[in-house]
C-alpha cells in the first residue's frame, strides 16, 4: 500500500512567470516538498506475547495441521517463529496449548514442523519459540530529486523497486514455496515397496515367562512404514528393544511397534514409564 503526497492539479507542478534581475522573463519551476511513503506489512517478533526456550520432541507419528508446536504455558493460539538451536534452522508456524501432565519434553512438534527443522523422531532438540505480530511499517523513499529550471529539463519518473531484507518475511515466503512444492509433488509419489524399506532384522530374545494378562506395551500403529522404522530406531537409541510387525486390514497395511513381554507388573510399569518419558504418551498395555 502506498501513500503519495498530494500534488497540485495539472500534473503536480505550477509554472509561473517571474521577472529576472535584468527585467527579462524566465521560467521557474515550483516543486512541492513531497516524498513517497510506503506501508509494508511484515511479521515482527513479539516476545512479550510469548517466548519459550525448551526441549522439543517429534514422536515419529504423522500429524495433521501442517507446521505447528504445542507448549503447556500457551494462553491462546499464536503465529510464531520456531528456531532449532541445534542446527540453526527455523520455520514459521502455529502455536497451541499442550496439556501439562504429558511427560517428556515440554514442546510437542508436528511431523511437518520436524521436517522443516531437521528433527529426527524420538530425538529431542533445543527449540526457541517466539510469537509474531503483523505490523504495518512505513518506508520513506526520500524527497523528490532536484530538477533543472524549465519544464523541458524535467526527466520522466523512474520506477522504484523495493526489496524486503526481513529474515522473517523470507522465512514466510520460503515456507509457502515448500508447501506449494510438496502439494504439487504428492500425486507423483509412488507407493513405497515394503521389501526395500524393511527394518534390519534383529535377533529376538527368548520370550520370558509371564503371568500377566497384558504383558506387551504397544508404542504405536503406523500407516507409513518409514515412521514405524524411525520410531524403532529411536527406541533402540534409548536402550529399548522394539518389535515391528505388519498387519493388514480392509486392504490396507499397518505397522505395529511394541516392546515386551514384561515378566511381571513391576517391570512392565518401569517399561511404560521409560517410553512415556521419551515422549510416547499414547503407549498402553495389550495382550499380544
Amino acid at each position: 500500500m502506498s501513500i503519495l503526497a498530494a500534488c497540485e492539479k495539472g500534473g503536480g507542478f505550477a509554472f509561473t512567470k517571474d521577472k529576472g534581475s535584468a527585467g527579462a522573463e524566465v521560467n521557474s519551476l515550483e516543486t512541492p516538498n513531497a516524498s513517497s511513503v510506503k506501508l509494508i506489512e511484515r511479521d515482527v517478533e513479539a516476545p512479550e506475547a510469548f517466548q519459550a526456550s525448551d526441549q522439543g520432541l517429534w514422536d515419529g507419528r504423522p500429524s495433521l495441521g501442517g507446521v505447528w508446536v504445542a507448549h503447556p504455558d500457551v494462553k491462546a493460539p499464536e503465529r510464531v517463529i520456531i528456531r532449532n538451536e541445534e542446527n540453526g534452522k527455523f520455520v514459521i508456524g502455529a502455536l497451541f496449548k499442550r496439556e501439562r501432565d504429558n511427560p517428556g519434553p515440554r514442546i510437542q512438534v508436528s511431523s511437518d514442523a520436524a521436517s522443516a527443522l531437521g528433527m529426527l523422531a524420538g530425538a529431542p532438540d533445543a527449540l526457541n519459540v517466539t510469537a509474531l505480530r503483523r505490523q504495518e511499517v512505513p518506508v520513506n523513499d526520500g524527497p523528490a530529486a532536484p530538477v533543472a529550471t524549465g519544464p523541458e529539463a524535467l526527466p520522466p519518473p523512474e520506477a522504484i523497486q523495493t526489496a524486503s531484507l526481513d529474515p522473517i518475511a523470507a522465512a514466510s515466503a520460503a515456507l509457502d514455496e515448500v508447501e506449494a512444492s510438496v502439494a504439487a509433488a504428492k500425486p507423483a509419489v509412488k507407493p513405497v515397496q515394503t521389501a526395500s524399506l524393511a527394518p534390519t532384522p534383529t535377533p529376538k530374545p527368548a520370550p520370558a515367562a509371564s503371568k500377566l494378562r497384558e504383558p506387551i506395551i504397544q508404542i504405536g500403529l503406523f500407516s507409513e512404514e518409514q515412521n514405524a522404522t524411525n520410531t524403532g530406531a529411536a527406541l533402540r537409541n534409548a536402550g529399548i528393544l522394539p518389535t515391528i510387525k505388519t498387519h493388514k486390514s480392509k486392504g490396507k497395511t499397518y505397522y505395529r511397534v511394541t516392546i515386551g513381554p514384561a515378566p511381571n507388573s513391576a517391570e512392565r510399569a518401569a517399561m511404560l514409564k521409560k517410553v512415556k518419558d521419551l515422549g510416547y504418551s499414547d503407549a498402553y498395555f495389550v495382550t499380544n
